[in-house]
């Protein structure tokens, strides 16, 4: 696992620093000149004078790669430069807005772990049956919604003619429901098939007839047959997190949510580039980061990868 584990990381560094490049030249291919835009911004008028001023203020007077060496040093220590509106450190704009969505992307990873497995669990069991149907028709039909569209009709359903949930802001622990219910319906739909799929393959191998034959309880076969069935959805779902938090832009801006995608989006229309720099960076580096957990997870649980990465090395 340890040689595993470090072959993955020495993989990680050149991608993070492709990453790094990437991200930085977003702003190189911006139509709109950043000092510019911080001035028009900030309500001020863009002579040539403030103009210069600003970008000597933000060192986009220097070359580029002096600007991405000093940007990645100051990112390695945790400095992601000054926002162009608000000019306060990014980072802490970041941090101040992260623990929300990281609220709203881990109950709604809570919610796609439980109805997926519940439903593809008691989907496999009851296989092509009349509940079987019912269950993946009603799963995927709330799936295929789009999540703008499915958001407005919980808030209509359970703000506006029931007014059980609040429709907006972060003011109560009930006021995540309704936006990690409707960020979670786009994903339950895959993570319920997988489950249903090698669920049913798994109940025809010869350790399941022969548990059967010496007597086990059924309940005690089914948490074997769950087991066994997780390894396909492991990596799945190592790769949802940072899809969740990545995702939740769109959520966050209907339900006036105070995460980090609400932050992003007011940063594209501000043109604010050092907070969309941040913010790519920072899904990036998760998408990245995830991604070497799910393998460690996968190998670490099926001891088949764990033979094979051996022989690999």
């Amino acid at each position: 696992m340890l040689r595993f584990f470090l072959k993955r990381l020495l993989f990680m560094v050149p991608i993070l620093i492709g990453i790094t490049i990437i991200t930085f030249a977003i702003a190189e291919f911006s139509s709109t000149d950043p000092a510019e835009a911080s001035i028009r911004v900030n309500g001020m008028l863009p002579t040539a004078e403030l103009i210069e001023a600003t970008r000597q203020e933000f060192g986009l007077d220097k070359p580029f790669l002096t600007r991405y060496a000093d940007w990645l040093s100051g990112a390695l220590h945790g400095d992601l430069g000054l926002s162009y509106v608000t000019r306060l450190p990014v980072t802490n704009s970041i941090l101040e807005a992260l623990p929300a969505t990281l609220f709203l992307a881990l109950t709604a990873l809570l919610i796609i772990i439980s109805v997926s497995l519940a439903a593809g669990t008691l989907s496999a069991r009851a296989e092509n049956s009349k509940t079987d149907w019912f269950i993946r028709g009603f799963i995927f039909f709330t799936s295929s919604m789009p999540g703008f569209w499915a958001a407005l009709i919980l808030i209509w359903i359970f703000s506006v003619q029931l007014n059980v949930f609040p429709t907006n802001g972060m003011r109560s622990t009930s006021s995540v429901v309704l936006p990690a219910v409707t960020l979670s319906l786009a994903y339950i739909g895959t993570y319920m098939r997988l489950i249903r799929s090698e669920m049913i393959k798994t109940a025809h191998e010869d350790w399941v007839l022969f548990a059967r034959g010496r007597g086990l309880s059924e309940k005690s076969i089914t948490w074997h047959m769950i087991k066994n069935s997780l390894h396909a959805s492991l990596t799945a779902l190592g790769m949802s997190i940072p899809k969740l938090i990545a995702g939740a832009f769109i959520i966050e801006t209907i339900f006036a949510w105070p995460g980090i995608g609400r932050l992003c989006v007011e940063a594209v229309f501000n043109r604010d580039l050092p907070i969309i720099q941040a913010y790519v960076l920072l899904m990036a580096t998760l998408f990245v980061f995830f991604n070497l957990v799910s393998d460690l997870l996968v190998t670490f649980l099926d001891p088949r990868q764990r033979d094979n990465e051996k022989g690999s090395l």
